[in-house]
C-alpha cells in the first residue's frame, strides 16, 4: 500500500471556506425557475394566512369553531377568494366591467407600471452579473428624470428630435451618476453599496434644491419643489388614445433585448460575467477588472435611466423629487426574482407591475392594499434565503456552486474557459 493511500493528509478534505458577498449574490441571482416559483407560492401562502387572520367575517366564526368548523373554513375560503379575485380584476381583466375598454384597462395599467420596473431591474441585474450590487437606483432615476426634464422644456426642438435629445440627456445623466460609484470602487476600493446609498440621498436632495431654483422650478406651483411641464414635443405619445400606456413601455421592452444581447452574446458581456464569477481568474486571463467595474456601473445606470425617462417623459405635467416612486428599490427585488436574466427580469417586472396596479381594486374590495407590499417583501425574503426555500421544499437541488463552496473549491465556470 502506497504512502499516498495510507497518509491521512492525502485524503483530508480541503478546509471549508466562508462564502464571500460575491459568492452569495451569485447564488441568489442564479436561482432556477423552480426555486423562484416556490418562493412565490410560499409568499402567497403566508399572505393568505394574514388575510384570514385579519378578516372580520372569519373572526366572527372563531367563538364556535369547534362546534361548526365548516363556517370557519367557508369564511376563510371566501376571504382568500375575494382577495385574489380583486387582485385579478385589478391587474389582468375586470370581468365585472360593463365595457370592453374598462375590462382590459387593468392589463394595460399593469404594463404601464411594469415598464420602469423592468428597465430598472435590468440595471440592477447587470451589476449582479458583474459581482456588484447597485442599490442606487433611486438616485440614478432621479438624475435621469431631471436631466431629461430640463431638456424637455429648455430645448425647443422639432417633434421627434426633441424626444430623442431628451432621452439622450437622461441616459447620459444616469450613466455619469452611476459611473461615479464605479470609479470610486475601481480607484479606491470604496464599497459600491455604501456609495450608492449615499448618492441616493445626494440625488434626491440635489433634485429638490434645483426644483426650488429657476433651473427647474415651475413658478405656477408656488413653493412646492416641482419641475416645469415638458414641451409636448418631448413627451412619449400614448400607444392607445383611451389609455395612459405610452411608447416608453416599448423602450423598456427594447432594453430587455439589448440586455440579452449584451450579457449573452457580446464579448463585453462575457468579460463582465467573468469578473462577476471570479475576478482573480479574470485578472489572470488579462481582463481589466477595475475597468469592468466602471463599465458595469455606467451601463447599469443607463438601464435604470430608461426607467427614469419613463417616469419623467411619460406624463404631460410636472413632477417632484419623489418621481422614482420606490421603483429604484423594487428593482432589486425584480432582479433577484428574475435570476438576473433578461427573460426572468421581464416576467418579474410584469408580476410586480400587476401587484402595483391591483392596489386600488383590492382596497375597494375591503382588502388592505398593504398586503401587496407584504407579498413583495416575502418574495424578497425567500429569494434571498435559498436554504430556507430548500428546507421547506426538500426536492429542490442544492446548486453546484454552493456544493463547491462547502468543499473549499471556488466556482470557476467561464473563468476556466478564459484561462485556456
Amino acid at each position: 500500500m502506497s504512502q499516498a493511500q495510507t497518509d491521512p493528509a492525502a485524503t483530508e478534505q480541503p478546509p471549508r471556506t466562508r462564502p464571500s458577498l460575491g459568492d452569495v449574490l451569485h447564488d441568489i441571482a442564479s436561482g432556477g425557475i423552480v426555486r423562484t416559483a416556490a418562493a412565490i407560492v410560499l409568499s402567497l401562502v403566508v399572505a393568505s394566512v394574514l388575510i384570514v387572520v385579519t378578516n372580520q367575517d372569519v373572526g366572527r366564526t372563531l367563538p364556535y369553531f369547534f362546534s361548526r368548523p365548516t363556517d370557519f373554513l367557508q369564511a376563510a375560503g371566501q376571504a382568500i377568494g375575494d382577495a385574489y379575485a380583486a387582485l385579478f380584476r385589478g391587474s389582468i381583466y375586470n370581468y365585472t366591467a360593463s365595457s370592453a375598454e374598462s375590462a382590459i384597462r387593468p392589463l394595460l395599467e399593469s404594463l404601464r407600471f411594469a415598464g420602469p420596473l423592468i428597465a430598472a431591474g435590468l440595471g440592477v441585474a447587470l451589476t449582479f452579473r458583474a459581482g456588484l450590487f447597485n442599490i442606487g437606483g433611486q438616485g440614478q432615476m432621479v438624475i435621469a428624470a431631471i436631466w431629461a426634464a430640463w431638456a424637455s422644456f429648455q430645448l425647443h426642438l422639432p417633434y421627434g428630435l426633441h424626444l430623442v435629445v431628451a432621452i439622450l440627456f437622461g441616459l447620459v445623466g444616469a450613466a455619469i451618476w452611476a459611473g461615479i460609484a464605479g470609479f470610486l470602487k475601481a480607484a479606491t476600493g470604496a464599497h459600491e453599496v455604501i456609495v450608492t446609498i449615499m448618492m441616493n440621498y445626494i440625488a434626491v436632495s440635489l433634485a429638490t434644491f434645483l426644483m426650488r431654483t429657476p433651473v427647474l422650478h415651475d413658478m405656477d406651483s408656488g413653493n412646492n419643489p416641482t419641475t416645469r411641464p415638458p414641451d409636448p414635443t418631448a413627451v412619449f405619445p400614448r400607444i392607445f388614445a383611451e389609455f395612459d400606456l405610452r411608447w416608453s413601455f416599448v423602450l423598456c421592452i427594447v432594453a430587455v433585448g439589448v440586455f440579452w444581447w449584451l450579457m449573452e452574446r457580446s464579448s463585453l458581456g462575457f468579460r463582465l460575467r467573468m469578473v462577476g464569477l471570479n475576478p482573480d481568474a479574470a485578472r489572470t486571463a488579462g481582463v481589466d477588472v477595475k475597468r469592468m467595474y466602471i463599465v458595469a456601473m455606467v451601463l447599469s445606470g443607463m438601464f435604470i435611466g430608461v426607467a427614469g425617462l419613463n417616469q419623467a417623459l411619460g406624463r404631460d405635467g410636472n413632477f417632484g423629487p419623489t418621481i422614482d416612486a420606490g421603483i429604484g428599490f423594487d428593482a432589486i427585488t425584480v432582479a433577484l426574482l428574475g435570476g438576473s436574466r433578461a427573460g426572468g427580469v421581464l416576467l418579474a417586472g410584469l408580476l410586480f407591475g400587476m401587484l402595483r396596479a391591483a392596489g386600488p381594486t383590492m382596497q375597494l374590495a375591503d382588502v388592505a392594499p398593504e398586503i401587496l407590499g407584504v407579498i413583495q417583501g416575502l418574495i424578497v425574503l425567500f429569494i434571498a434565503a435559498p436554504p430556507l426555500v430548500r428546507a421547506i421544499f426538500r426536492f429542490l437541488p442544492v446548486p453546484r456552486e454552493v456544493t463547491e463552496l462547502n468543499t473549499g473549491r471556488k466556482p470557476q465556470l467561464e473563468a476556466k474557459e478564459a484561462g485556456q
